[in-house]
């Protein structure tokens, strides 16, 4: 923009161009909304990434000069599952003795809501329900707890629990390690208070062979 200068004279005398000097200025806008985004993105993949864990209780570690018998299982409670390949499930009741026949009789299942967690919540049913009523209590606002009363009473009645099952969980060869994390869900699901995992004996290895080839012999002669 051109200016005019007048002279002390009163005169009037052509001006000269000036450039028009500008402080420097950066609009911020675009980084802030930058940074809203790259904050919500880190936001959200943290959430997504985060690492799932599973709660279990393990028992004491006994030193190496101490034996320990291991604890007596009521064979009126006992609730034995045996996974094994191909993502079945076999269970039976009770306990298997060789010294006392006849041996259990084996069931096959899966991991279906129809499956194997029919068959713990039928045994668990008592305790499923008193818990289930608890939770419902207190999303209905009948009773008001913090977070560690809650599972502290819930512990309570699962070490109350004198009905429930105590389940014996048992893997056979080539079982896939999901099916491991599976049956701990349904564990929780079911809100067992006390099961195990455990090595599977020889007889039951023998049970369970003798009943897949019982099985495969059953499909042979129905084609």
């Amino acid at each position: 923009m051109a200016e005019i200068i007048a002279n002390e004279g009163g005169g009037k005398q052509k001006g000269k161009k000036r450039s028009k000097r500008h402080s420097t200025h950066i609009d911020m806008t675009p980084m802030v909304d930058l940074a809203c985004l790259l904050l919500t993105f880190f936001m959200l993949t943290t959430a997504f990434s985060k690492a799932k864990v599973m709660e279990i209780v393990l028992p004491e570690r006994t030193p190496k000069d101490q034996k320990q018998d291991a604890p007596e299982v009521d064979k009126d409670r006992a609730l034995n599952i045996i996974l094994v390949a191909g993502d079945k499930v076999l269970w039976y009741n009770g306990l298997a003795d060789p010294r006392k026949p006849p041996l259990p009789t084996l069931n096959e299942t899966d991991f279906s809501d129809e499956g194997i967690r029919k068959v713990v919540l039928h045994r668990n049913k008592d305790l499923f329900i008193q818990i289930e009523q608890m939770n419902k209590d207190l999303v209905e606002g009948k009773i008001k707890l913090p977070r560690d009363s809650v599972e502290s009473r819930r512990l309570k009645m699962k070490t109350r629990d004198t009905k429930g099952p105590v389940i014996l969980i048992k893997a056979a060869d080539d079982v896939k390690y999901h099916n491991i994390v599976d049956i701990i869900d349904e564990m929780a699901i079911c809100n067992v208070a006390r099961y195990a995992l455990v090595d599977i004996n020889d007889l039951e290895k023998k049970m369970v062979a003798e009943y897949m080839a019982g099985k495969a012999s059953g499909a042979a002669s129905l084609k």
